[in-house]
């Protein structure tokens, strides 16, 4: 299987975030990268660097205002007397409407929903290269292979149009899938990590030209804890073009693999031509993060139901932490995946 990735996307070297009121140590470190391409390779996939196509698929996703925000923010951060070395907010304005301030303080505020999406002198080229890793993977697919593997990081389903969060800046995904679709590619989402894909569900929830399903733990008393519940449909013209099926904490591979069922379904009537997988680990029985219960033969089995639907694939990595069994776990789905395709 062709694999994408970029040494760049190692710039992005946050070292704390905000939990439950306590400073810790960030979870989404740059070692991700070498764990998760060993797995790739003992999955046999061949990696190769992407091409710079440039700004405009991000901002065809991203607004410019945002875009700008991302790229200068840290430079201006450092100006302020005493600021630590990472932009973490700490005050936000109650709705998107709100007044936008020339601070950057109020507008880091504004572009970063939560404390996990720390900003560093590194965080834009590697989030630029992380959505140049999911594109040239379109570009892939579109060139006619079946399945490639986008080594994309930082992660990105919980960015919003003009909103970091949970670890992610440029929703890589997101990205991916409109860019197939410019090109004339139906295109569907299956989001598989742990977490409910926000920033995705929000950028397409009143499109209906790419359709997009969330299998997560449930939201109720789990991040991103407001969005990710089964009554979120979609608006407008994109009502029916959203599905979210949160699961109980602690769901193990059955009750998963039953969902996924679901899932594949719900996309079979969409009838696309193309499937974007944003794949988080995550989902694994013992990952940092825990949420649900997922072994790692259970990926395999994962994989091998999502290649049975027979359509070309793009997979975006999301989630999954650091432990022992990272790199085993996406060895684990793409073996699965090559199994059955």
């Amino acid at each position: 299987m062709k694999a994408i990735l970029d040494p760049r996307q190692s710039a992005h070297d946050p070292k704390h975030f905000m939990a439950n009121g306590s400073r810790l140590a960030n979870p989404e470190q740059p070692r991700r990268i070498e764990v998760l391409k060993g797995g790739a390779e003992a999955a046999g996939c061949t990696f190769q660097a992407p091409r710079d196509i440039g700004l405009g698929p991000i901002a065809a996703i991203h607004s410019a205002e945002y875009l700008t925000f991302l790229r200068t923010i840290h430079d201006r951060w450092k100006r302020i007397e005493g600021a630590a070395d990472e932009v973490i907010p700490n005050v936000h304005p109650a709705n998107r409407t709100d007044s936008y301030p020339r601070s950057a303080v109020g507008q880091a505020g504004y572009h970063q929903t939560d404390t996990s999406c720390p900003i560093s002198s590194g965080t834009w080229e590697s989030a630029y290269w992380s959505a140049q890793t999911a594109l040239s993977g379109v570009d892939a697919i579109a060139g006619g292979e079946t399945a490639v593997y986008a080594l994309s990081r930082p992660p990105g389903h919980h960015a919003f149009a003009d909103l970091a969060g949970g670890f992610c800046f440029l929703n890589n995904s997101a990205i991916a899938a409109d860019e197939f679709t410019r090109r004339g590619l139906r295109t569907a989402i299956l989001d598989v990590d742990v977490h409910h894909g926000n920033g995705t569900q929000g950028i397409f929830y009143r499109r209906k030209d790419v359709l997009t399903v969330s299998i997560h733990a449930d939201p109720m008393r789990f991040y991103p804890f407001y969005w990710g519940h089964a009554a979120e449909r979609g608006e407008g013209e994109g009502l029916g073009y959203n599905l979210n099926l949160p699961l109980e904490r602690g769901t193990g591979d059955e009750a998963y693999l039953a969902t996924l069922e679901t899932a594949l379904s719900r996309i079979g009537d969409f009838g696309p031509d193309v499937l974007v997988i944003a794949l988080g680990l995550d989902a694994y029985e013992n990952d940092p993060l825990r949420g649900l219960a997922v072994t790692t033969p259970g990926f395999a089995r994962i994989g091998a139901e999502i290649a049975r639907v027979g359509l070309p694939t793009l997979m975006v990595q999301e989630g999954g932490y650091l432990s022992e069994e990272l790199g085993h776990n996406l060895r684990s789905f793409l073996e699965g995946y090559q199994s059955a395709s």
